[in-house]
């Protein structure tokens, strides 16, 4: 799965990316090219883990994170850029300057958050518009149009619905339009995140124009906003330990941005965690929601896929409230599952197999 950083130049898109990735772009590697790194998913269950078993190994799960070009409106070339790296990605996150620096020039007349969701919501709308019109031309000029007048149909629906500027929501479709529509890549059905690039002095009282239009447009449809401060988060990154829980005290700042975005991100790309726990390792397993333990196993090995018996499962939560296997096995919370158990989040599980 990758997440696709979007948004205008000098918004902090590439800050946030290095930030999310712990890694650094040189700016010659930036222009015009998507660059991508693996992002780490914070997890308080991981750590409580690790703390308790002490493993010589800590691995969290992890996401393909893309830095995409800057959308340069107007631009044909940059636009291509922008829109194949898009293509890629499996989730959206698009960074919105609202921050003011008259070192770093901004591509809008005025700071304006909303302006920018809007030029780059209408790329991706054209883009949309664009592939939705070519299959409709090639089934109309098709000698077999009765054979798909159903589609037809659909993509009509679909043309009427991106001419009045509304994104592609495979959610709202039944089945079988799901089913026609899984071979197309609709670049405004991708679940979106809005990440508000603010300025370090906005950080508890944000504010900045058209603030409460840029909810209301995300609350119409259903997108998930976070307000962060780009540059105070780079500050956080560089303390450890009491100075950085101290930093963010006086800020009245709960946990980090990055964690918030790449936990959400995360969650919005449908994702969940199981974990392998022992005295080698811990480690999160990442899997789409509604996978079953068979291949769940297979993630983490094709034998133990191949060769599954059963998967002994409890829930982090137990664990915790309860500490200890043997605690858990007494009051029965440890469970032997087949191989259609539809895997949770947080579940803790051993596989049995034989190969």
């Amino acid at each position: 799965m990758q997440l696709g950083i979007i948004g205008l130049p000098q918004v902090g898109k590439t800050t946030i990316f290095e930030l999310l990735t712990e890694s650094k772009i040189k700016d010659h590697q930036v222009q015009g090219k998507a660059h991508s790194a693996m992002a780490r998913i914070p997890d308080e269950r991981i750590d409580f883990l690790s703390r308790a078993y002490k493993p010589k190994k800590t691995t969290y799960a992890q996401l393909e994170v893309i830095d995409v070009p800057g959308l340069v409106p107007g631009s044909d070339k940059a636009s291509s850029n922008f829109l194949e790296a898009v293509r890629r990605a499996d989730a959206l996150l698009h960074v919105v300057r609202a921050f003011s620096n008259d070192q770093v020039a901004s591509l809008m007349d005025d700071i304006n958050p909303m302006k920018e969701i809007e030029a780059v919501h209408y790329e991706l709308i054209l883009a949309d518009l664009d592939l939705v019109e070519k299959r409709i031309d090639r089934i109309n000029s098709n000698k077999k149009k009765h054979q798909m007048i159903e589609e037809l149909q659909l993509f009509e629906k679909l043309k009427s619905q991106l001419e009045n500027e509304m994104p592609i929501s495979l959610d709202e479709l039944d089945d079988k339009a799901r089913e026609i529509l899984q071979s197309y890549q609709f670049l405004t059905s991708k679940p979106l995140f809005i990440c508000v690039n603010l300025s370090e002095d906005k950080i508890e009282s944000p504010d900045y124009q058209d603030r409460e239009r840029l909810f209301e447009h995300a609350d119409k449809l259903s997108i998930p906003v976070a307000e962060i401060s780009a540059d105070i988060e780079r500050e956080i990154s560089l303390l450890q330990g009491e100075d950085r829980a101290m930093f963010m005290e006086e800020l009245n700042i709960k946990e980090p941005g990055m964690v918030k975005i790449a936990r959400n991100m995360y969650q919005l790309l449908g994702l969940i965690s199981f974990f392998t726990v022992g005295e080698d390792e811990v480690k999160a397993w990442t899997i789409e929601a509604g996978t079953v333990a068979r291949k769940a196993a297979g993630k983490i090995h094709s034998d133990i896929e191949r060769g599954f018996i059963r998967a002994e499962v409890f829930a982090f939560d137990d664990y915790k409230e309860w500490g200890g296997v043997p605690v858990l096995k007494e009051k029965g919370l440890v469970r032997l599952e087949g191989k259609e158990y539809l895997v949770k989040d947080g579940d803790i599980i051993h596989f049995r197999f034989n190969v």
